[in-house]
Formats: C-alpha cells, sequence, structure tokens
C-alpha cells in the first residue's frame, strides 16, 4: 500500500511541478520507463502467483532499469543509439505482453 501511495504522490508532483528533463538525459528515460513497467508487471504476476519477493522486486526494477540505460550509453557511444533503444524497448514490451497474457490466465483462469 505504501508503493501505491508513494506512485500517486509521485504522479500529483510530477504533475505539479513539471520537471524538465535535462537534453543529456533524454535518450534514456523511455527506456528507463519502460524497464521499470516489465519489472512491476513481473511483480504482479509473481503476486497473483503467490510467489512475489520484495527483495527480488526491488533487485530486478533497479537492475533492469540500470543494464537498459547502459545499453542505450553503449548504443549512443558507438552511433546506434535510435536502433539500440528500439531493440530495448522491443525486448522489453514483448516482456511485458508475455505477463500481462499469464496475468489475465491467473486473473479470468482462462
Amino acid at each position: 500500500m505504501i508503493a501505491v501511495i508513494g506512485l500517486i504522490i509521485g504522479v500529483i508532483a510530477g504533475l505539479v511541478f513539471d520537471p524538465v528533463i535535462p537534453a543529456e538525459f533524454q535518450p534514456y528515460l523511455p527506456v528507463a520507463v519502460v524497464a521499470a513497467l516489465d519489472a512491476l508487471f513481473g511483480a504482479f504476476r509473481a503476486w497473483l502467483e503467490g510467489v512475489f519477493s520484495d527483495r527480488v522486486f526491488m533487485a530486478s526494477f533497479f537492475w533492469n532499469v540500470l543494464i537498459a540505460c547502459f545499453l542505450v550509453f553503449l548504443g549512443v557511444q558507438l552511433g546506434v543509439g535510435g536502433a539500440m533503444t528500439t531493440a530495448i524497448i522491443v525486448v522489453l514490451g514483448i516482456r511485458i505482453f508475455s505477463n500481462s497474457a499469464s496475468i489475465r490466465r491467473l486473473i479470468v483462469k482462462a
């Protein structure tokens, strides 16, 4: 419940203060958000399956974001930043849809 309250406070603060992302960090933001969503969907699936661990969730959340941003950084350094960003978002998108399909099966039992 604390995480949900923190999420609501964070969204409200973002809407009220309208933060500006510096240009050098802008390539990393979409990938970080998608990596975080992947971890959240995985955590929800684990919770429904009864195997959720907060330690595993925290580790996977930060590790996914860190690795995804590192891969974008590496792509930018190699001159293929856009292609690397697209590849990461496609892979994480597939994982999100896979987790959402599992979540649907667990909720609907179909």
